[in-house]
């Protein structure tokens, strides 16, 4: 472990595979195959240039103009195409409430992201961070929550590529389709980073006019400006009416709504293989509430225009319908369903390599802080973590499970999990964001001196904690009455699982809560390469 017996954390790199340590000493291993205190000169970590980079380490590939696409659109999914489906049946007024809602928590937490990951960007916030300023224990528990999101976001697209390739080549059974692009994007990340981050720089453009594109169809559709179907404007909105079941549908709204909005944070975990952090990163942060308002209010705003939330094609709980689908549909473009398919595919192959690259860094920084298996810290040649990528990507095979469910049911059921995950992670930002700030200070650092500060300080982070709190403990509201088992544990298994794993991780690791005064501020920053 990267822990002495005493407790104290050693020093640590901040992402490698440690294949520069000598391994030859006799210490005893743990369970996980760390030394529980290996000396290792971090000094100048933060000093390297693009040709002195340490052997076998992740790559500082992304250039600013992809850390800026992708925290604009890098991972919008076949989620706010399809999984909408399920929140847009609720009423219009639970789109524009629950997005609304979840949109200012994820401003909340991007801010204060902002703030932490620019001054330390050589690790992934939610584990590195919780252990610098919590608990050791407190940041691996974290830090697997944030992998199980992406476990979930990655089996969902597979779900929904699958799916849309059964309806056009019914002759491939759908396992027969998810094995296939399993392998095939399983393939690609073994390109590296810079392949990754230019083909999520296309993609993301991609998207950004598909979305622009039906919200241009939506304003003339509602504006009569189709043959034969006269101006309705807001109709939805009184006939059937903006919520189908009051409150209920409002709460049930936030869980997809957190899922969709997973993502926003994906600019602090490529921190790490960015050239410079220092200025990717505040300009992304930045644009996060422009993603927001544009993309997530403007989904939320024309979706509830467009289709009504009776519709059949909203309820059918066997398959996977987008209401961009039913939408084109109503306005008498049966054929359209084909265009809609093909752009559910383009955000399919972004939303999987980023699912996949976000999740085995995640479990990079993990394995390098002790709190996973060492051996997958281990990266090859092109600065791959070859055996996290594998072990993320195979996670994905959970989406074999609607097989047996049906495309919809599994939907829902990963998604559910998600979205408490997301509450979890993003009210954990808020607390590191406050426990680094009151550090700050008793070092005796200005606030001017930080790269980048977090908005409304400290009334923001202490709103984001709140309202995360709450959601997390609300979201199951609607598998009370009628009460559903199996849809209860689904809501809050994470709840004692976050618990029962924080206990093992300190129990074993014998941590101790940080004493803030003792933090050491300027491990973990490094230099702009350019």
């Amino acid at each position: 472990m990267w822990f002495s017996k005493s407790g104290h954390q050693e020093p640590q790199p901040p992402y490698s595979n440690n294949s520069h340590i000598d391994t030859s000493s006799k210490k005893e291993e743990d369970v996980w195959g760390h030394h529980p205190a290996e000396e290792v000169d971090t000094a100048s970590f933060s000093d390297f240039t693009e040709h002195e980079e340490r052997p076998l380490a992740l790559k500082r590939g992304l250039k600013d103009r992809h850390i800026s696409l992708i925290a604009l659109a890098g991972i919008i999914g076949p989620g706010i195409l399809v999984g909408a489906a399920k929140p847009t049946g609720e009423g219009p007024a639970s789109l524009i409430i629950g997005f609304g809602v979840i949109g200012l928590i994820a401003f909340s937490m991007v801010q204060s992201l902002g703030e932490l990951a620019t001054l330390y960007p050589s690790g992934c916030v939610f584990s590195t961070l919780g252990n610098k300023f919590v608990d050791r224990a407190i940041g691996g528990t974290v830090g697997w929550n944030y992998v199980i999101i992406w476990v979930a976001v990655l089996a969902n697209e597979y779900n929904m590529v699958a799916n849309i390739f059964v309806g056009w080549g019914p002759q491939i059974p759908l396992y027969g389709y998810i094995l296939i692009f399993w392998a095939a994007f399983l393939a690609f990340q073994f390109l590296g980073v810079a392949t990754f981050g230019e083909a999520e720089f296309w993609l993301a453009l991609t998207k950004i006019v598909g979305i622009f594109a039906f919200y241009l169809f939506s304003i003339v559709y509602v504006s009569g400006g189709i043959k034969g179907i006269p101006a309705f404007g807001f109709h939805y909105w009184n006939d059937p009416g903006p919520l189908a079941n009051g409150f209920k549908s409002v709460v049930s709204t936030f869980v997809f709504a957190s899922t969709f909005y997973s993502g926003t944070e994906s600019v602090a975990i490529a921190a790490s293989e960015t050239r410079n952090p220092s200025k990717a990163i505040p300009n992304a942060i930045r644009q996060t509430f422009v993603r927001i308002i544009i993309v997530y209010m403007g989904i939320a705003l024309f979706y509830g225009m467009t289709v009504p939330y009776n519709d059949p094609g909203l309820n059918d709980g066997s398959t996977l319908k987008s209401p961009m689908t039913i939408a084109i549909r109503n306005a008498g473009w049966n054929g359209g369903r084909h265009l809609i398919n093909a752009f559910i595919i383009v955000t399919c192959i972004s939303a999987i390599n980023s699912s996949i690259y976000i999740g085995s860094r995640t479990i990079v920084h993990l394995a390098n802080e002790g709190s996973a298996p060492k051996f997958l810290s281990r990266v090859n040649r092109m600065g791959v973590p070859y055996f996290a990528v594998i072990l993320m990507n195979a996670f994905g095979l959970i989406s074999l499970m609607n097989v047996s469910t049906g495309a919809a049911q599994a939907y829902q059921y990963i998604v559910n999990i998600s979205g408490v995950a997301v509450f979890i992670c993003w009210g954990s930002v808020n607390l590191y964001h406050l426990r680094f700030r009151r550090a700050w200070r008793l070092g005796g650092r200005s606030v001017e001196s930080l790269p980048y500060k977090g908005w409304w300080y400290p009334y923001l982070p202490i709103a984001g904690l709140f309202l995360n709190v709450f959601l997390l403990l609300i979201q199951g509201w609607s598998t009370f009455k009628p009460f559903s088992a199996k849809d209860f544990v689904d809501a809050y298994v994470l709840i004692p699982f976050f618990f029962v794993l924080a206990l093992w991780l300190k129990f074993w690791n014998k941590t101790k809560w940080v004493n803030l005064r003792e933090v050491d501020l300027d491990e973990g920053r490094r230099k702009d390469l350019d």
